[in-house]
């Protein structure tokens, strides 16, 4: 059975964009993670604890995952619901962060969130997903090696559904590319070819 990509957000310095269509506008380059999460109108209060990487991943988990009714994940086990992303500069930034506490006192605080497979922790979480798991660092967006691993998940680890895509968010520069991809979706088929197709609209 062909997967499909069922939905996708993008977000960049500049826009938000869901499933083609813009979603939110930035006034500046420099908006930032707390003000899009309370243009959103979202309550999770754990948000401010998180890590740059983690917070503008959440919020495209948060964005991509939504519906007007009930979640996309709606009526699937999540036990079932894989977890596959990649970044390149991981968490460079609490990384510099938490290197200048130390000269005092290290921030334990800050020290959780040295670990890029972080993210994937938070919104597991804030959505109860249950399902295999699995992070890269790599220098660019590697579309082969997580199209490889989604389908892989999807047909040989008993998966029913797969969050995938890139993240990346240092300082005032972030992208992310997540896709919602399922075994028995309506959507296109799941396809490094239409990866690249949408990364490129």
């Amino acid at each position: 059975m062909q997967a499909t990509i069922d939905h996708w957000v993008h977000i960049d310095e500049q826009r938000i964009i869901k499933d083609g269509s813009p979603l939110l506008s930035f006034n500046a380059d420099n908006e930032t993670a707390a003000s899009v999460y309370r243009n959103m109108g979202y309550s999770y209060p754990k948000f401010f604890k998180m890590d740059l990487l983690c917070q503008w991943a959440w919020l495209g988990a948060e964005i991509l995952l939504a519906q007007d009714s009930a979640p996309v994940y709606e009526g699937i086990d999540k036990t079932k619901i894989g977890v596959v992303m990649a970044t390149g500069k991981g968490c460079l930034d609490v990384d510099k962060k938490y290197l200048e506490s130390i000269s005092t006192i290290a921030s334990p605080s800050l020290f959780v969130y040295t670990l890029p497979n972080i993210m994937l922790g938070e919104i597991c979480i804030r959505h109860g997903f249950k399902g295999e798991q699995i992070c890269f660092v790599n220098d660019e967006a590697d579309v082969e090696q997580i199209y490889f691993w989604v389908n892989d998940l999807l047909q040989n680890r008993g998966m029913e559904a797969c969050l995938c895509g890139w993240a990346d968010a240092v300082g005032d520069e972030r992208k992310i590319k997540f896709y919602w991809v399922t075994k028995a979706g309506k959507g296109a088929a799941f396809t490094p070819e239409r990866i690249d197709i949408i990364n490129k609209g």
